[in-house]
């Protein structure tokens, strides 16, 4: 505790550090305040089928992740997941296009290129994905749930006074929340993006924790707090794991030959390739997720009772084959995604060029071929555990856990909140050990996530 005061009376002494942590904070309070704004024209407290209709399944999830403006009807309810998924295919395109590829090499330009690429593409996405969620807006209230704009009850047509305003509110609220993340990045600390998507989750753990312990206490036969207990210890015990799985890495060494220019000596130390236990990040779970919701998608506009055995199996997100084919599903992306990700032939050129080797290996083909085996070797245990962590609100579900409280012990969720509080506790110690303070832990040195971040 003496400890805790001193680290914080050191931030509180940097005024830099200082500021940006203020500066996040307001910025924060303000994309909370904007979930609970809802959209014009619609009665807040006609808003129960909605409400149950987000509790769970993807909408859950959803919901989730946009800190509750989702089930709100709010104009934050779309969240900062449509510029994730415009990351996420520029990220991809980037792989296969050649003048994405060119963009990634142009350094500062070309990151501004694509950034407004990637705004450019999150418009589009929005402006898809907000009449969608009006339709659907629309079917859930009650007639008296909307405020008489259209005097003939037209709301359900996207082309009404209700529909447009409410098209153009969504999206311009998702575009406000990604330029409250990009200021954040800038001014505050951490990834503003990735920040803004926790602190929706974390919105999500009081009402949840506080349900799932009512839930308990209310239980007839006595043991409900034993029960809770049990539960919270289970759910440090898996947020331990998956602090291990984020910041596991195998440490390659590298050997760099001395060169002399003029007076000065260069290389001839020792440096670490770190290869990351878990360099696919959340990507893997993104798509598996992606992939296990298509058979429920298609069976929504095939009414063929022939699928009808399928569809139940896949449509219990608890149960065994739904949970057995998404975890052989993560495996593989994990696989996909780590070998498009990470090129050991670039890697070994890069340290030939540089004048470095691994000692006994032969620098060239044979480094490349060493590495992509080290690589092969780390990411099935990676895989598997990342499996395990995203099938684990599934497990904790069979034990009586709520299905709100489930997701907080594994999957999307959980990856999200473990990489970014050490990323932005990370940035929070380079401050102070940068003007010579302690940092937050009495010994060693907190690592970032480094290539966790949800936008690549």
């Amino acid at each position: 505790m003496r400890k805790l005061i001193e680290t914080i009376r050191n931030i509180y002494k940097i005024e830099d550090l200082r500021n940006r942590i203020l500066y996040t904070l307001g910025i924060i309070l303000i994309y909370r305040l904007g979930a609970y704004i809802v959209l014009p024209g619609v009665d807040p407290t006609q808003l129960a089928n909605l409400q149950n209709q987000t509790s769970d399944g993807l909408l859950g999830l959803l919901n989730m992740f946009s800190g509750g403006a989702f089930s709100n009807a709010s104009v934050f309810a779309l969240g900062i997941m449509p510029y994730i998924s415009a990351s996420i295919v520029i990220q991809l395109l980037g792989m296969a296009i050649p003048y994405f590829q060119k963009l990634q090499k142009e350094g500062e330009s070309g990151r501004r290129k694509i950034n407004q690429i990637t705004r450019y593409l999150t418009v589009v996405i929005l402006i898809f994905q907000s009449p969608s969620y009006i339709a659907n807006l629309a079917n859930q209230l009650p007639p008296e749930g909307i405020y008489p704009f259209d005097p003939g009850r037209t709301v359900n047509s996207l082309f009404s006074f209700f529909g447009i305003s409410s098209i153009i509110t969504l999206t311009a609220g998702s575009m406000f929340i990604m330029w409250l993340g990009e200021k954040i990045t800038d001014k505050g600390i951490g990834n503003g993006i990735s920040l803004i998507i926790m602190i929706g989750i974390i919105a999500r753990l009081p009402f949840s924790l506080f349900g799932e312990f009512i839930s308990r206490m209310e239980e007839k036969g006595g043991g409900g707090l034993v029960y809770f207990v049990l539960e919270i210890a289970v759910l440090v015990f898996v947020i331990l794991l998956t602090i291990l799985l984020v910041q596991g890495t195998r440490r390659i060494p590298v050997q760099y030959a001395k060169r002399i220019v003029g007076n000065k000596q260069y290389g001839g130390v020792r440096q670490y390739i770190p290869l990351k236990v878990n360099a696919a990040g959340v990507m893997p779970i993104i798509f598996a997720q992606a992939i296990m919701f298509l058979p429920i998608t298609f069976a929504g506009f095939a009414n063929s009772e022939s699928l009808t055995g399928f569809v139940s199996a896949f449509a219990d997100m608890n149960g065994f084959w739904y949970n057995f084919t998404f975890f052989i599903t993560i495996v593989l992306f994990t696989y996909f995604y780590t070998a498009i990700t990470v090129n050991p032939n670039q890697m070994a050129d890069d340290m030939k060029k540089n004048g470095g080797f691994i000692p006994g290996v032969k620098p060239g083909r044979k480094t490349a071929e060493f590495i992509d085996t080290v690589m092969s070797r780390i990411i099935l245990p990676g895989s598997m555990f990342l499996g395990f962590v995203a099938i684990m609100p599934a497990i904790v579900s069979l034990f009586g856990v709520s299905s709100g409280f489930a997701q907080f012990y594994g999957g999307t969720s959980l990856l999200i909140l473990v990489g970014v509080v050490l990323d932005t506790l990370q940035q929070i110690e380079s401050h102070l050990l940068m003007r010579h303070y302690d940092g937050l832990t009495k010994s060693g040195r907190i690592k970032g996530r480094s290539s966790f971040s949800m936008t690549g």
